[in-house]
């Protein structure tokens, strides 16, 4: 599966992926803003990617020009009850901290759960002293849930009407970046999505929904293409 917008990528991350990840969360520059700063064992990564491997987890990498950037995820999704998730991310290769990417896969995460699959309410976690992610969060629209002041690793939330409100015009300016074929964005489904039930899922649940995005669809030698 791979979401593709504003030039950046989106590919859920498979077993062949893992090994990098584990890396990535062992390195003193990702493991510092993490709550579990424990080390990661390979044995540990194999066990946790058993457990996310499914459509209640979804697990990206953010690909930039051919680049690694880091890790996206929306986790815990219920889909068929309260249309919760909690989402995350970090950036693991310095050279694209300081850049418009990570904000640009967090636009991206987002417009999928509110427009493509109907979410109802986004959490993140934030430790209270990461000033710098809490700003970039509130920027999303997240605002910190009601007895969270004093508790280090703050809870966040964000409904799409707050999500269109505060980031319409960053929205806008972002999509002059996109170009090709799909220049509104599309989520691809590959063989590997049918044979998890992923894709199946994510096609009723477009199916029962009254988007307030144009969802198109077609067939190519890639796989099947949603684009929006």
């Amino acid at each position: 599966m791979k979401i593709q917008k504003y030039g950046v990528t989106l590919k859920r991350i498979t077993r062949d992926d893992i090994e990098l990840l584990r890396q990535w969360r062992n390195s003193e520059n990702v493991n510092r803003y993490m709550e579990y700063r424990e080390y990661i064992t390979p044995e540990m990564q194999e066990k946790w990617f058993d457990s996310i491997n499914n459509y209640n987890n979804f697990y990206y990498l953010i690909i930039y020009k051919d680049e690694n950037v880091g890790v996206i995820n929306e986790k815990n999704i219920d889909r068929d009850g309260d249309g919760t998730s909690e989402s995350g991310l970090f950036v693991a290769n310095e050279k694209y901290k300081k850049t418009h990417i990570p904000l640009l896969a967090s636009l991206m995460l987002l417009e999928v759960n509110f427009y493509i699959l109907g979410g109802k309410i986004s959490y993140i976690r934030t430790l209270r002293d990461n000033k710098e992610a809490i700003a970039y969060n509130k920027s999303l629209g997240y605002l910190l849930c009601e007895g969270q002041e004093e508790v280090q690793n703050q809870k966040y939330y964000l409904s799409p009407e707050r999500f269109e409100a505060k980031t319409a015009k960053i929205r806008k300016a972002a999509s002059r970046l996109t170009g090709g074929e799909y220049p509104n964005g599309y989520v691809l489904f590959e063989p590997v999505d049918y044979e998890l039930g992923i894709a199946q899922k994510f096609e009723e649940k477009v199916s029962q929904l009254n988007s307030p995005v144009d969802i198109k669809t077609k067939k190519t030698e890639a796989g099947r293409i949603y684009y929006y």
